[in-house]
């Protein structure tokens, strides 16, 4: 199967794809223009709400609703059918700059957000990007996990939960490593390499984790998804027509659809092109359903 352009919302950095089976939706978001997304695979419907802050990421919570990574920590979107949104700030990051933003992120297993940051001009190349934890009842400015990045990217967890997965997709950098995961602590350790990105096409954007425990990753400025086995083996390699995939994520009914958002450049002019756009294809494999932020830990 070709890749499907489902919406063309010439998206400038259309992120964070997450599939809500209960509607049979996509929700994604474009980070530079604070944009919450829907779209409605049943009848094709695109609905936006609009956030205060970029927004950067977002995981559904346990009640429907959801919570967000934005320029200054982390909030809890509410989105109305009227196309307002309520948001309320849950916990404060301090950065180290203030020329930052939170970028990719996720919930682990045991519904624990994920979020790392990023100065926003990648070309200061400042490895000031954190990986930050927040899990339900922190207050006040959260820690930070992990350091030293800088465009930190690609989180993602095994299918038991015990493996985490994290990218650097600076032009500089271009690693994705393995952690060993403590499901019971939320703890991340003995950091290795599983793929240096410099020998394969493209810079690791966003990722996602199959039911097989292969780890598919966006390569950005190659227009490929890759598919990579646990064991860091290049599996296969699925094309997008444009060049800049952002990142991916199982859905549909079946969970056997792969999204895939991309960016649009700034200097892309042509009307005729697809950048920006929200694609479906075929990965052949099925995915895992994306876990819930939990209230209660």
């Amino acid at each position: 199967m070709q890749a499907e352009l489902i919406v063309d919302a010439r998206n400038a950095v259309g992120e964070s794809p997450v599939w809500v089976p209960e509607e049979n939706a996509l929700y994604w978001v474009d980070i530079p223009a604070g944009s919450l997304q829907r779209w409605s695979a049943e009848t094709g419907q695109v609905d936006t709400w609009t956030t205060p802050e970029m927004l950067a990421c977002i995981v559904r919570h346990a009640d429907g609703s959801w919570v967000a990574g934005m320029e200054s920590g982390f909030f809890h979107l509410h989105p109305r059918n009227d196309g307002s949104l309520d948001s309320q700030l849950l916990a404060h990051v301090d950065h180290a700059r203030s020329d930052m933003r939170l970028n990719d992120g996720r919930c682990d297993r045991q519904g624990r957000f994920w979020a790392g940051s990023m100065v926003l001009n990648m070309g200061a190349n400042a490895a000031d990007g954190t990986l930050y934890r927040y899990s339900a009842g922190q207050r006040g400015p959260i820690d930070a996990r992990l350091g030293g990045f800088i465009v930190p990217n690609g989180l993602g967890f095994s299918p038991d939960g015990r493996t985490m997965y994290l990218s650097d997709s600076h032009p500089l950098v271009q690693q994705i490593w393995a952690f060993d995961y403590d499901i019971d602590t939320g703890t991340p350790s003995r950091r290795r390499v599983f793929v240096d990105m410099h020998q394969y096409s493209g810079r690791p954007d966003g990722a996602a984790v199959d039911a097989e425990g292969c780890y598919w990753i966006c390569a950005n400025d190659a227009g490929l998804i890759h598919r990579f086995t646990p064991d860091g083996r290049l599996d296969r390699s699925l094309a997008v027509p444009v060049k800049k995939p952002a990142m991916c994520a199982f859905g549909g009914s079946r969970l056997d659809t792969l999204f895939v958002t991309s960016i649009r450049p700034g200097d892309d002019h042509d009307p005729a092109s697809l950048a920006g756009g929200v694609f479906a294809l075929d990965p052949g494999v099925k995915g895992l359903p994306e876990p819930l932020f939990q209230d209660q830990r």
